[in-house]
């Protein structure tokens, strides 16, 4: 195994822990490790077969196995056949753009209840939660690309220099080719459409590769885009490690991956190969600055909905810890406590409201930091789980030192450390003393502590005075910064993320002037200056000057 694919083994599907079975197939027929595994053990131990029987069993097995493994020559391929079908020119299409986007519309809409029943099956995510967060945000996103993709494609009209005169100028935004799009799987079927939406909107070709750790969600959405959309250039490749790895061994136009940092750094490192451009969608450690002057209960119900209410703490811009001053630290404390209890009852470990860890491995991974030595005596609310139905409650911590696990990695889990300071700015000192977070959030009416805030503290994005809802905003750009992704997206920023913006200068055959050419003189030089700068008075005195020495010469 290679090295990218141990890192991949071991950040992505080893250990996970799911007893669902794997997809390792992106052909019609998907064949499972747990079903090979399944259909020889049935064989092997039924009477009426031999040992010879057996034998040819496991021999005709491996041999099916064999075709349908997606190895670098089917990926190769696979990059082939979507390309002609770039090159062909018909993905650059208005009415085939749309026809794709309303055909991703149709699925979500017709398809809505076996969409909520994958995503439980995943992660038992609520209905509420799945609609929400996921359906009705996938399908915002084709309707606002459907209603503006005539306008997001028109050029754009560009100013033309004094230097250019006459000409005109305009920029087109044209499709990149064929595109990769590597999803997660905490909100499996959002992050895999989401970008998806933006690739075919400016006209790519795509391969998406959902989530093998939510694998109820990967093999359904394979399913439905191969009846909704055209397969001849977009198709979904379903698997794990060989498959991903795979897949990046391919020259790629454009690679869009949402996961972890470590992760994201093999999808970099395989994508400069082929200088192929990366968005990298990844996380950090989100903070959460909590002014003493603020609504408590509605501070705390709004935490407690980016905390709690995002699959159970497993996403990229949940609140990773609280900052707040130590007077108003026990405050707050109570206010989480009476919230979360109405939210989710005095026992949420029964509550239907909470999503649950996706497989043992992140399970245990969330253990350990609960469990680490000066941390699990800091507990003051919560910290109840139970292994076999990975499920881990609420939990909130208090003055978790600086140095231990928690503090030090994303926790993408519904633990909530929070740091109590002299004051607030502190907290600021905190935050910029780690890496720079995918969001930042700060609860307060001081409006100098909210310019303060904005100017001081690098995030992918921030939120005043809530958390999570700036993702929804179409009309702004949603991406990391440094170890938090590079690279943006949602609205019209997909669309661009996708697209290349092609600068095109149109001139006629009028206005030629010879100061441009050999030979090379003082006047022209001088005349040259004078264009470059701009200045109109400068360049009529210059051009007058021109002029004079020009009718010399001719005398």
């Amino acid at each position: 195994m290679t090295s990218l694919s141990l890192e991949f083994f071991h950040s992505c599907s080893a250990g996970a822990g799911s007893t669902k079975a794997f997809p390792n197939s992106f052909s019609k027929r998907r064949i499972r490790p747990s079903h090979i595994q399944t259909h020889v053990s049935l064989s092997c131990s039924s009477r009426i077969f031999s040992s010879y029987s057996c034998s040819a069993t496991l021999s005709s097995m491996a041999e099916e196995v064999e075709k349908q493994t997606f190895d670098v020559e089917r990926a190769a391929l696979l990059v082939q056949e979507l390309r002609g079908s770039f090159n062909s020119g018909k993905t650059k299409d208005y009415e085939w753009r749309i026809s794709q986007l309303k055909g991703i519309a149709k699925m979500v809409e017709e398809k809505e209840q076996e969409i909520i029943q994958a995503l439980h099956e995943d992660l038992s995510k609520p209905e509420s939660e799945a609609f929400v967060s996921e359906i009705s945000m996938t399908k915002g996103s084709c309707k606002l690309a459907i209603k503006e993709l005539n306008r997001w494609m028109m050029p754009e009209k560009a100013k033309t220099p004094m230097t250019t005169y006459p000409s005109s100028a305009e920029i087109i935004s044209e499709p990149l080719g064929v595109v990769l799009v590597i999803s997660t799987w905490n909100y499996p079927f959002l992050l895999s459409l989401d970008p998806v939406i933006g690739a075919v909107a400016a006209g790519n070709a795509v391969v998406l590769k959902p989530s093998e750790i939510a694998p109820a969600t990967s093999s359904l959405i394979a399913k439905l885009l191969e009846e909704y959309v055209d397969n001849s250039a977009i198709r979904v490749v379903e698997g794990a490690v060989a498959e991903t790895s795979a897949l990046l061994e391919q020259k790629w136009d454009k690679i869009f991956y949402t996961g972890s940092g470590r992760v994201g750094r093999i999808v970099m490192a395989a994508a400069a190969k082929h200088l192929t451009p990366v968005i990298l969608e990844l996380g950090g450690k989100c903070p959460v600055i909590v002014d003493s002057n603020v609504n408590l209960q509605v501070a705390a119900r709004r935490i407690i909905a980016g905390k709690w209410g995002c699959t159970n703490g497993q996403a990229c811009i949940a609140p990773d810890y609280i900052v707040t001053t130590k007077d108003f630290a026990p405050k707050l404390i109570d206010a989480l406590r009476d919230e979360l209890e109405e939210f989710f009852g005095k026992n949420p470990m029964e509550s239907k409201d909470l999503s649950r860890i996706v497989n043992a491995y992140h399970f245990i991974r969330l253990t350990k930091l609960l469990d680490e030595a000066k941390v699990s005596d800091k507990i003051v609310l919560g910290g109840q789980r139970d292994e076999k139905q990975l499920k881990i409650a609420p939990t909130i911590l208090l003055d978790v030192p600086e140095e231990s696990l928690m503090m030090n990695e994303e926790i993408f889990g519904p633990l909530l450390p929070i740091l109590a300071v002299e004051n607030l700015e502190d907290g600021f000192d905190v935050i910029n003393s780690k890496s720079k977070p995918l969001a930042a959030y700060l609860f307060t009416n001081n409006e100098q502590l909210k310019k303060h805030f904005v100017r001081d503290i690098s995030a992918g994005g921030m939120l005043i005075n809530d958390t999570i809802l700036h993702l929804t905003v179409s009309t702004l750009p949603f991406g990391g910064v440094g170890e938090s992704g590079m690279g943006s997206y949602h609205g019209k920023f997909s669309f661009d993320a996708f697209s290349h913006k092609k600068a095109v200068l149109y001139r006629s055959f009028d206005g030629d002037a010879s100061v441009r050419y050999p030979p090379y003189t003082p006047g022209k030089l001088r005349l040259l200056k004078a264009l470059m700068s701009g200045n109109i008075i400068v360049i009529i005195l210059a051009l007058i000057r021109w002029l004079r020495s020009a009718d010399k010469i001719d005398q």
